[in-house]
């Protein structure tokens, strides 16, 4: 399979069948190279209501009729915007055509701002585990550090773990490495940084903090096959 990384947290997974994208953040982010007119996937596996993690969903749904993975109140909500929904809470799998989806938890926080300034309550932030062509990518979100990273890599050996770095809303540098060594993934990709003044931070930093597991910078368009 190929799996490809466009700014913020926007991760791609093509698969033999399928397409799958996560946290479609594309309007407004200033890092990526995705373009809304351009995507057609599959699947669309959001972590947590924040707008910049749902990003164009709504739209990219509408033109792909892609059904939308979620959290379950932010599923919910999304439904009433008729978009396909499949909703799902922390520590529930459910498989797909495409392979088995698994949240686990994040600690961070978890609405969506409409336009006219209503936040809308979207349940509990997520990770996502994605199992696949027998290989495992989790896509922790936006969390901090938590002690049961390790039971989630020891539990489902994880072969691409994708951690965000950016501190102030999420772990930083120096966490995100010691989240590394707990989750224990074959490989280590750095997300969640640099799109805004107060995530700005140097993926170097992290690359030079994690000892034991190799670390892969990627910047937007860049694919690797799995």
């Amino acid at each position: 399979m190929q799996i490809s990384y466009h700014g913020h947290s926007i991760v791609k997974i093509k698969t033999g069948n399928c397409t799958i994208l996560i946290d479609p953040f594309i309007t407004g982010n200033k890092l990526t190279d995705l373009e809304v007119g351009n995507e057609k996937p599959d699947i669309i596996l959001l972590t947590h209501g924040h707008n910049d993690h749902v990003g164009d969903t709504v739209a990219i749904a509408k033109a792909s009729d892609a059904l939308v993975i979620a959290p379950n109140e932010l599923a919910v909500y999304l439904s009433w915007q008729g978009i396909r929904t499949h909703g799902m809470n922390i520590g529930g799998a459910c498989k797909f055509e495409f392979g088995t989806v698994k949240y686990t938890q994040a600690f961070h926080s978890s609405s969506y701002t409409t336009e006219t300034n209503d936040i809308i309550y979207t349940g509990m932030p997520a990770g996502i585990l994605v199992m696949v062509e027998e290989k495992t990518i989790y896509h922790a979100g936006d969390t901090a550090i938590f002690s049961d990273m390790e039971m989630i890599g020891k539990r489902h050996p994880i072969d691409v773990a994708f951690v965000p770095i950016g501190d102030n809303f999420t772990m930083g540098p120096e966490d995100a490495a010691c989240a590394v060594k707990l989750l224990n993934p074959q490989l280590a990709v750095p997300i969640h940084f640099n799109t805004f003044p107060p995530i700005e931070q140097d993926p170097e930093t992290f690359k030079a903090l994690v000892e034991g597991h190799e670390v892969k910078i990627m910047i937007a368009g860049e694919v690797f096959e799995l």
